[in-house]
């Protein structure tokens, strides 16, 4: 995973929208699995590409739809188990459109419920299987009682990463498998590896909410970086004023659990 240019405050007027090129941003699932807010994300890339000077074509992508496989990020929410049995059947539909998008260097996000099924399965706590599309190498299994709080990791690519995880899931992960970061400060896969989220190639994991993007501008550039490397070979950012981010990632990361 390659780190994004540092943020730092910028001078001068922002750059002409579009005058940089387009990106694609796709939404999956955002009709089952944005019950957290997770919106959020989308809007944060949103912004900080039109901050400079690209334009973005937003596509919501909901079971039986057409795939966007012309996508440049890739973003998923959290959901239920209800809402996770919806596109679980769509999921394996367009497994194969996924895992080349993956080894072909697209950057995606996958938060709580969609990062349970882009592991190999999720058996919930009343016994029943959804089947998962194996980019990352982890199984999830229902626990008695939820993971709630405010967490802290330290990713060792893109330092601290500061959300709110909500979940029940308990996520094991594979002997191979690098997680998104450490736990500093809450539960995270399980709350006893010391784990958190998953990272394969340019695919991101994470039980973090809050929204996660919002107040962790690294993890949204590096998102960025990545899409407008592959798609037209440029190989900085313009770095963006956080330190509104930066005030409510201090304020987060002070709260108790």
């Amino acid at each position: 995973m390659t780190t994004a240019t540092p943020n730092l405050p910028a001078a001068g007027a922002e750059p002409e929208l579009g005058g940089q090129g387009e990106i694609h941003l796709v939404q999956l699932y955002p009709r089952d699995m944005n019950i957290y807010g997770d919106w959020g994300n989308t809007l944060t890339l949103k912004r900080r590409l039109e901050r400079r000077g690209y334009s973005v074509r937003v596509t919501d992508y909901n079971p039986g739809d057409s795939f966007p496989g012309d996508g440049d990020i890739f973003v998923g929410g959290g959901g239920q188990d209800s809402g996770q049995f919806r596109v679980m059947e769509d999921l394996q539909r367009i497994k194969p459109l996924l895992l080349e998008l993956v080894q072909d260097g697209a950057p995606m996000l996958a938060i709580c419920g969609l990062y349970q099924l882009f592991g190999h399965r999720f058996r919930t706590i009343g016994g029943e299987t959804l089947t998962g599309v194996g980019i990352f190498d982890l199984e999830t299994v229902g626990g008695p009682e939820r993971l709630i709080g405010n967490i802290v990791t330290e990713s060792p690519d893109l330092g601290t990463v500061i959300g709110y995880e909500n979940h029940s899931g308990l996520t094991h992960l594979g002997a191979g498998q690098e997680p998104f970061g450490r736990v500093i400060s809450g539960a995270g896969n399980d709350g006893q590896d010391g784990t958190e989220g998953a990272v394969t190639r340019e695919v991101i994991g994470t039980y973090l909410h809050g929204s996660l993007l919002p107040k962790n501008p690294a993890v949204a550039d590096h998102l960025i970086a990545t899409a407008v490397r592959r798609r037209y070979a440029h190989e900085t950012l313009e770095p963006l004023n956080d330190l509104l981010a930066e005030k409510a990632r201090e304020v987060a990361a002070s709260r108790p659990r």
